[in-house]
C-alpha cells in the first residue's frame, strides 16, 4: 500500500466517527456501540418465530426477523416492549374481555409499537403484511 492510500484510509476510517460517539467515549478512544436493551433469548426467540409466520418460514426471514427485534431493542426496554406488543397483539380482541385493549392508553402504546415495528421492517427488509 502506498502512504496515499494509507492516509485515505485512516481519514475515511476518521470521517465515519461521530462527534457524539467520541464524546460518549470520553474523546478519542474507540466508538462506543450503540446502546441495546437486554432481551432474554427466549424473548427474541419468540419474536423471530412469531415474525417468520406471519411473513414466511424462509431461511432469509430467521436474519431479517432478528434484525427487527435488534431495532426494537435499540429503542424499548423489554418491560416496555413487552407492554406495547401485547397491546398490540390484542387491540383487535372483542368483547368485554378485549375492553382494557381499546382504553386511550392502550391505543397510544399500540400505535407507537406498530410504527416501531413497520420502521424496523422496512430498516431489516421485510415485506410485512
Amino acid at each position: 500500500m502506498t502512504p496515499r492510500c494509507c492516509a485515505l484510509t485512516v481519514l475515511t476510517c476518521l470521517s465515519l466517527i461521530s462527534p457524539l460517539s467520541i464524546a460518549a467515549t470520553g474523546g478519542g478512544g474507540a466508538a462506543a456501540p450503540a446502546r441495546t436493551h437486554d432481551y432474554p433469548t427466549e424473548g427474541r426467540v419468540e419474536y423471530v418465530l412469531g415474525c417468520m409466520d406471519d411473513n414466511g418460514h424462509d431461511f432469509a426471514n430467521v436474519y431479517k426477523c432478528s434484525c427487527a427485534i435488534d431495532k426494537i431493542a435499540k429503542v424499548l426496554t423489554y418491560d416496555d416492549y413487552v407492554e406495547q406488543s401485547t397491546f398490540s397483539k390484542y387491540a383487535t380482541l372483542g368483547g368485554e374481555g378485549g375492553a382494557e385493549f381499546r382504553v386511550d392508553r392502550a391505543k397510544a402504546q399500540t400505535k407507537r409499537y406498530r410504527d416501531l415495528q413497520k420502521d424496523a421492517f422496512k430498516a431489516c427488509g421485510i415485506k410485512g403484511k
